[in-house]
């Protein structure tokens, strides 16, 4: 179980080559006019989102995009859970986005195939031309995230949500919305994620403090909870420990009597904290009193334990932010428990 680390592991490379990475995908993305290169069709309104793992949690993030920034309809689904249901959304105006890093992954692909099945247009977003899915879809967008090793995504992760970004503001474009705001702010993003860098030794001293817990449940609201459900898979898979991710809303719902057993709470906010979560977050320490940290933005009416943020102002450009935060953490704890971060026990990825 226990594995000796090496200087660096692939894992922590990968996590640290992705100011380069995304700082390339936007220079070579969007000319000097902010007009967005992608080939995408233009007429359609409504969109799905089909993927696996952390590339659905890319998914989950690029749907509440759409509606945020957009104001388009958008919906993301497990690859797996779209075969198995019977009838699924097919009309002219929907466009099927498929995400996957190898371009090979069974499901995905099983998934676009059976879109087509239903005269669909479909868009894949990959890290490798020429895969499966690459030649199958009608639309190809590549994230240029480069080999990943390791087999917890990292850079391929944020490579795709800045894809999705960068379709999500054409789109935006397309219907007189204006971006220049938002394509100003992605010029940024390289620089704010180096500085996340910078937190390690708070982040460190929060792995070292999450360790202690066998059972860790993470909570969020809105936009944030695809970075929830992606912090949650990240230290899952690294550091074999129970972790759950829940909209806070819903984890009142008994979702929260797990807090009778001995657990911390990790909550990520990439906005304000709002009236109900202050709510939520002050009855579960009333009634629980489990340890209360939070990623992202805190509020002096929750007494929390521990508190990492980064002071962004766009929602779009500090979710990538926190969810490097969320990566380095989940690399701190399976680090500090002696975990091999780059071959998880029993784990590969899911390829034809």
């Amino acid at each position: 179980m226990f594995f000796k680390q090496s200087k660096q592991t692939s894992m922590e490379q990968e996590i640290l080559e992705q100011p380069e990475i995304l700082k390339h995908i936007v220079e070579t993305s969007i000319n000097d006019d902010n007009y967005i290169l992608f080939d995408i069709p233009t007429d359609v309104d409504k969109f799905v989102l089909v993927a696996s793992g952390s590339s659905y949690h890319s998914a989950r993030f690029a749907a509440d995009l759409f509606g945020n920034v957009a104001q388009l309809e958008a919906r993301a689904i497990y690859s797996s859970e779209f075969l198995l249901k019977s009838a699924v959304p097919h009309a002219d105006n929907i466009l099927y986005i498929f995400i996957t890093q190898s371009g090979e992954t069974s499901d995905t692909n099983k998934a676009l195939n059976k879109a087509k099945e239903l005269g669909m247009r479909t868009l894949c977003i990959t890290n490798k031309k020429e895969s499966t899915i690459w030649q199958a879809a009608d639309f190809k967008v590549d994230c240029h995230a480069g080999e990943e090793k390791s087999i917890a995504a990292t850079k391929s992760l944020t490579a795709q949500m800045l894809c999705l970004a960068l379709i999500v503001l054409k789109y935006a474009h397309l219907k007189g919305i204006d971006i220049s705001n938002y394509i100003e702010d992605l010029h940024k993003l390289s620089a704010e994620i180096q500085s996340v860098f910078e937190l390690r030794p708070k982040i460190k001293e929060l792995a070292k403090f999450l360790t202690r817990y066998k059972n860790i449940v993470i909570t969020a609201d809105g936009i944030s909870y695809a970075l929830a459900k992606e912090a949650c898979l990240k230290i899952k898979e690294t550091s074999y420990l129970n972790v759950t991710a829940s909209i806070l809303g819903e984890f009142m719902h008994g979702h929260v009597a797990v807090l009778n057993n001995k657990s911390a709470l990790l909550h990520i906010s990439v906005n304000d904290l709002s009236y109900t979560a202050i709510k939520n977050l002050n009855k579960i320490k009333a009634d629980y009193n489990p340890p209360v940290c939070i990623i992202g933005n805190a509020n002096d009416k929750v007494k929390i334990n521990y508190n990492i943020n980064v002071d962004i102002e766009s929602e779009m450009i500090k979710s990538f932010a926190v969810i490097v935060i969320c990566q380095l953490l989940a690399l701190e704890m399976a680090t500090k428990l002696k975990r091999n971060v780059d071959k998880p026990k029993g784990l590969h990825k899911v390829v034809i």
